[in-house]
């Protein structure tokens, strides 16, 4: 359970099954400021994350009872909140195959903690969903496409729209500028933070994500267009 004065503060849950490099990562991001929570497997971070709502989650992929992966669809089916995964794999398959479920960022080990608390830092200074009602200024039409840009809601044919953190960003700055052209770096800065220091193909997966969650594909492009050469722009619906 959450303590009255850990209330104020932004939870991060670290899943992560080796105790050493937990206490530490832990004991970093206390000092930064965040309340913390720990899960040494696949089946306890599940039942933590549904049971404590964190903001951020810190997940290794390689957790006993359930791999990382699997773990992160399944939080994906109740919750919203900033992944951060860690992995040992170098490969770059891991990586972009832990993105397109719904990770957020990802950092491989050996990696700094003082990095990792940054990165932590970084995805909570992005915008997230508010309540609020929507008004003719603050919402934008592409064909079937409503996006409140206000209340941080989309929606596709009437029907609200599951975005992680991350896709709901790219699609917000894009909708925000329709007629202008973005390059992945202003993608990255618009959206990571201009102190994120990282690949900016990481926008290409997130933008695949979100394509897929709106129905279309690079080549049938009705409301992200690729810019050759450039990066990405809202298309018209």
């Amino acid at each position: 359970m959450r303590s009255e004065a850990d209330r104020t503060a932004a939870m991060v849950l670290v899943v992560e099954d080796e105790a050493a490099l937990s206490d530490v990562v832990q004991a970093y991001l206390v000092k930064a400021g965040y309340a913390t929570a720990s899960a040494r497997s696949g089946p306890e971070a599940v039942e933590m994350a549904r049971a404590l709502a964190p903001d951020v989650i810190v997940l290794d992929l390689g957790l006993p009872g359930l791999d990382g992966l699997e773990v992160m669809r399944r939080i994906r089916t109740f919750s919203d909140c900033y992944v951060l995964i860690t992995t040992a794999r170098s490969e770059e398959v891991d990586r972009l195959v832990g993105l397109s479920v719904g990770a957020d960022d990802y950092l491989t080990k050996p990696f700094s903690v003082r990095e990792l608390v940054a990165r932590v830092q970084a995805v909570l200074r992005r915008p997230r969903a508010e309540s609020g009602t929507a008004s003719s200024d603050t919402v934008r039409t592409y064909g079937e496409l409503e996006i409140d840009t206000a209340a941080q809601e989309v929606r596709l044919a009437g029907r609200p729209l599951p975005l992680t953190p991350t896709e709901r960003g790219l699609l917000m700055t894009l909708a925000l500028s329709p007629g202008q052209a973005f390059s992945r770096r202003q993608l990255m800065e618009a959206v990571w933070g201009d102190s994120w220091i990282g690949d900016d193909h990481l926008v290409d997966v997130h933008i695949a994500n979100l394509r897929r969650k709106l129905d279309e594909s690079a080549e049938s492009a009705r409301f992200i267009t690729t810019v050759r050469g450039i990066g990405y722009r809202m298309g018209k619906g």
